[in-house]
Formats: structure tokens, sequence, C-alpha cells
């Protein structure tokens, strides 16, 4: 009788492990650059060394130093702590106006998108007439029949890009509604706000994600735009437009008064423009496990 060779057991097998995507360098930058700033948004008024409307005639005009870091204003008001303070009011207006846009605009591209027809064309048409107004023209005609105000700027700058939204949400149903998990919904008899909220509306949300970035840049500086000519913010509030506005007989003089919100102003809008092109790359699937 002759022994029995052993049998090995085969080698357990793994399943490879999945790969999340690596972050985009452009995101990291975003982020970095805006950190700051959401920073003095939340706790300006906490960290600023001097209070932004406080006036000091003696101290007046002078230029970037110990005190002052970047020196004061026409009113003697430390500009870096204005910078700081207006910070919270500029990126609220930004994100407030774009928020409402997207209240606005995303319901009506899928109603012109999903219902078609007479519903949708004039839908369309109306995105039509407003989109034919400049931003800055159309924001000017809506706060030109009340007196100026921040909230009203917000407003204003947030029906200025309700087309825009629409559009893309338009354009975005209109293919998802030839996608087979539509007509299997169809099917199964369900009915129009269901597909609309509950198929429809998650899958558009990535595209969404990236626009409303953008938008936040556009209405950033639209309101900027609005300060700046005495529709927006109005003195003695620190908004970055409005800063820089008062700083126009002075640019020659204490250039350091624009230079602060405008720098400010240009990061602001940097990283929130990095921001969406890491989010463009970042929500792509076909850069799912690509790394």
């Amino acid at each position: 009788m002759t022994d029995a060779t052993p049998v090995r057991p085969a080698p357990v097998q793994l399943a490879p492990r999945r790969r999340l995507p690596s972050l985009p360098v452009s995101l990291i930058v975003g982020l970095v650059l805006l950190a700051p700033l959401l920073v003095a948004a939340v706790a300006g008024s906490w960290i600023a060394p001097y209070p932004y409307d406080e006036m000091n005639i003696m101290s007046r005009l002078q230029p970037p130093g110990a005190e002052f870091w970047f020196g004061t204003d026409e009113f003697g008001r430390d500009v870096f702590s204005r910078t700081l303070v207006g910070t919270g009011s500029s990126l609220v207006m930004g994100v407030a106006a774009t928020a409402l846009s997207l209240l606005a605009g995303v319901p009506l591209g899928l109603i012109a998108g999903y219902k078609g027809g007479r519903i949708g064309e004039a839908i369309m048409r109306a995105m039509d007439v407003l989109m034919s107004f400049p931003p800055i023209l159309l924001g000017i005609l809506v706060l030109a029949v009340t007196q100026p105000a921040q909230w009203k700027a917000i407003v204003a700058i947030g029906i200025v890009y309700v087309p825009q939204v629409v559009r893309l949400t338009r354009a975005i149903t209109l293919e998802l509604m030839q996608e087979e998990f539509i007509t299997a919904a169809r099917l199964r008899g369900e009915n129009a706000a269901y597909i609309l909220f509950h198929e429809i509306l998650p899958n558009i949300w990535p595209p969404l994600a990236v626009e409303a970035s953008l938008r936040v840049v556009f209405a950033i500086l639209l309101g900027a735009s609005l300060s700046f000519i005495g529709m927006g913010a109005q003195p003695p509030s620190s908004d970055w437009g409005l800063m820089i506005s008062e700083a126009r007989p002075f640019v020659e003089q204490a250039p350091w008064i624009a230079l602060c919100p405008g720098f400010a102003l240009a990061t602001a809008v940097i990283g929130i423009n990095l921001l969406g092109d890491g989010l463009r790359a970042l929500l792509d699937p076909r850069n799912t496990g690509a790394h």
C-alpha cells in the first residue's frame, strides 16, 4: 500500500482592491486658496484687529506697516479689517444668489425638458428674453425700481443667472429621457413627479455642481460690480466692490486701499474656478479608477 500524496489547498485569491480616483491638483489648489477666505467669512469680525467701521482721522491714508498691515483708508479705517469682514458679505452674495438661481432654474429646466411642447417652449422663450439683456444691465433694471440694498442685489443676481441653469438642466433632462431606466420607470406606471425627482434629478447633480461653482464666480463678480456703481451694498458696509469704488479718488495717493480688496476678489475667483475644474475632473465617470 503506497502513501497518498497530500493535497494542497488552492491559494485563496483576493479580489483586487478598488482604487479611488485621486484628487485633482486643481481641486486641492482651489481648496487651499479658498480656505483662508472661508475662515475670514465665518470669523472675520472676531479675528480682525480693528472694528471695520472705526474711523480715526489722525490715521487716515496710512501706508501698510506694523500697526496697519494693509494701511488705512480716507477715514482712517483699517483696510485689512474691512477686507476680512467684507469677505463674508461678498461670498454670501455669490453663494446666496447662486442658490436662488438653482432653486428657480432647476425645476423650470426639468419641466421644460420632460414636458416639452407648448409648456417647454414657453419656458425657454421666457429664458431667451432674460438672456437677451447683458447681466449687469438686467441687474440694474431689477434694482432700479427700489432703493439699493444687498439682499435686493442677491435677488437680482439670482434672477440674472436663472436662464443658464434652465438651459443646462433642460439639455441634460432631454438626454436622460432617452435612457432605458426612464423607459422602465414609465412602463412601471410611475408618475411625472417620481421620474423627475427620483430618476432624473439624482443623475444631473454632478454637472449642476460644476455649473454652480461657475455661477458663484459670476455672481461674486456681478455683485462686486453692482456695489461698485452703488446698486449693491451700501456704506458703511465693507463689501469688496464698495471698497474698490470708495478707493477710486485715492488710487494714485494710496493704492493699497483698492489693492487689498482687489487681491481678495481675485483670490476668490481663481480659487472657485480651480475648485470647479477639480469637481469636473473628479465627477467625470470616465476618471473613476483611472489612477
